[in-house]
């Protein structure tokens, strides 16, 4: 009896071991039929199913005359499937010889085990149609888009690049990303069990929009041409030029010589062999390659900046065109003796001659009339404290003194232009400001989205803030610029049958023991009624280094071509 009991024991936890088994088992199954399907349906497609993207053309970048400054080139990317390898030395054969790589590097990717392996991309068309002939299994050549620049180096700052992956880096490109870049398609293809392709199924891709900028390619390239021969014959460091409209803020040209050539953004243009930096090293000089000088950088302006401190003195009735000064050469400010450009001093003047003459001490005592208080909140009301919102990525600030840190010595250099730093385009954009009857524009580039079919699907708007000085002030200031070119220190950006009004600047940039300098030329035209405001600033000149001398005969040649261009009749 007691071995018929004990048997039965054992049946019945054998009997239980299996139920709990089965139970486990039927449930493993229902959970994975039921709860976990969706992921094991997925790896099922993923085993017969390839998805390979196709690029969309990114929209290209056109002048305002419908210049193309930036476009695409049909490019391939070359594939390996590997279960679809028929032969698999002479694909490595082939692939080698066509796109001239190391057999090390081909049969690694080659005979690696994957669904599909990339062997090299932005591969130019004609090679990749030579490839395709070939008619190797196991070969794929995809068509896509890269990145091209008809112009090489035209206003590459402004323009920028794109990446490996055609996504914009520096400039337009990186700043109308979303408009520029398109949408990209698709190619799924079904294979058995094999690998052997049944089906193939494409989503299209979208364009990306144009994109309409201010630019002017003819405007810009002489701009460029003049730039460079300025820098060459001085010796400078550096050269940049920018052209606006002080009516509304489109910038015509915008130059940062050297440039760099677009096609080709990761060489360097100063010379350098790049074998000798290391990688930090290299990326520090592409950064600095890269830099817009006339809105990533800070300067010290100098007398254009006399513009500035006249237009508030005006506007507050602390001068008028009738004082009368008197400069020995220097003026003594608490313990320092700050001279004039002119050691031998200009002697008797008028307000209107020391604007003629860029003399210093009048400046001097013009601000400290106005006083440190409401020249701090003249230099708010102007924006001067406040990024201009250019539509290019980077814009720096102004480097300013804190208000209770302006004493005597700094106000009186300030008005004068040293002690603080701007940038060109706010320098640029705050004159136009004085000149165009006292509103402060947007300066901008971008000024329009077009469609494939040429429509336009949206126009850029930009802010206006009115009020920055008075019409009466802004009229004085435009008559008082004008004899500085025809009669004053800008005389050499005169040119007969055109009123210009003018500033020139000579600064001197820290640390003053260095002995370096940076000449500028600002000027508009027609001076009644001003079209376009024009800037040209010399980094580091050799020589004579005075802006009078050196920069405004540049802006001068230009204006000569571009105001007839632009439809400025002589009067």
């Amino acid at each position: 009896m007691k071995n018929k009991t004990y048997n039965k024991k054992k049946i019945m936890v054998v009997f239980l071991c299996a139920a709990v088994i089965l139970a486990a088992l039927i449930g493993r199954l229902v959970y994975l039929m039921i709860f976990d399907a969706e992921y094991y349906q997925e790896l099922a497609r993923d085993l017969h199913e390839r998805e390979r993207e196709i690029k969309a053309a990114r929209g290209e970048i056109v002048d305002r005359n419908g210049v193309v400054l930036a476009t695409n080139r049909t490019v391939c990317t070359i594939s390996v499937i590997h279960s679809q390898i028929e032969d698999p030395e002479e694909v490595i054969e082939v692939l080698c010889r066509e796109l001239e790589m190391e057999e090390e590097t081909v049969r690694k990717r080659v005979e690696k085990v994957s669904s599909m392996e990339k062997i090299k991309t932005n591969v130019d068309k004609e090679t990749g149609d030579k490839i395709r002939n070939y008619g190797l299994a196991g070969v794929k050549v995809d068509e896509d888009f890269k990145r091209y620049y008809p112009y090489d180096e035209l206003a590459s700052r402004v323009l920028g690049f794109t990446g490996g992956d055609n996504q914009g880096i520096i400039g337009l490109e990186v700043k109308y990303e979303e408009y520029l870049k398109g949408t990209n398609g698709t190619i799924l293809t079904v294979t058995d069990a094999r690998g052997i392709e049944l089906a193939e199924d494409r989503i299209e891709p979208t364009a990306g929009d144009t994109l309409q900028v201010s630019l002017d390619y003819n405007i810009q390239s002489y701009c460029e041409q003049a730039a460079l021969k300025v820098m060459e014959e001085k010796q400078a460091e550096a050269v940049s030029i920018l052209l606006m409209n002080p009516q509304n803020g489109e910038i015509y040209a915008m130059v940062n010589v050297p440039e760099f050539n677009l096609n080709e953004p990761y060489e360097l243009n100063t010379g350098v062999e790049e074998e000798s930096l290391t990688d930090e090293e290299l990326q520090d000089a592409l950064n600095q390659m890269w830099r817009n000088r006339c809105i990533n950088d800070t300067y010290e302006p100098g007398s254009i900046f006399k513009i500035i401190t006249s237009s508030a003195c005006l506007e507050e009735g602390v001068v008028s065109l009738e004082d009368t000064f008197f400069c020995p050469g220097y003026r003594i400010v608490e313990d320092r003796r700050i001279r004039c450009h002119k050691v031998g001093g200009h002697g008797q003047e008028t307000f209107v001659q020391g604007i003629q003459n860029s003399c210093n001490p009048v400046f001097m005592d013009i601000g400290l009339r106005l006083g440190s208080d409401r020249f701090y909140e003249y230099f708010e009301q102007f924006g001067l404290l406040s990024l201009t919102n250019i539509d290019l990525p980077g814009e720096a600030g102004t480097i300013m003194h804190k208000k209770e840190d302006i004493g005597t010595v700094e106000l009186a250099t300030m008005t004068f232009g040293q002690s603080f730093q701007v940038t060109p385009i706010q320098m640029a954009v705050t004159v136009s400001s004085i000149i165009n009857g006292g509103r402060r524009i947007t300066p901008h580039l971008a000024t329009a989205v077009i469609d494939d079919s040429g429509e336009v699907v949206e126009e850029f708007e930009y802010e206006v803030k009115k009020g920055i000085v008075s019409e009466e002030t802004s009229e004085t200031m435009r008559m008082l610029l004008e004899s500085v070119v025809a009669e004053g220190s800008g005389k050499n950006g005169y040119i007969e049958g055109y009123s210009i009004g003018g500033k020139t600047a000579t600064s001197q940039t820290l640390p003053r023991s260095a002995n370096k300098y940076i000449s500028s030329f600002l000027a508009f035209a027609p001076a009644e009624d001003p079209q376009v405001i024009g800037m040209v600033i010399i980094h580091d000149p050799q020589g004579v280094y005075y802006g009078g001398t050196i920069a405004a005969p540049v802006l001068r040649s230009i204006y000569d071509n571009v105001l007839p261009y632009l439809g400025i009749e002589k009067n």
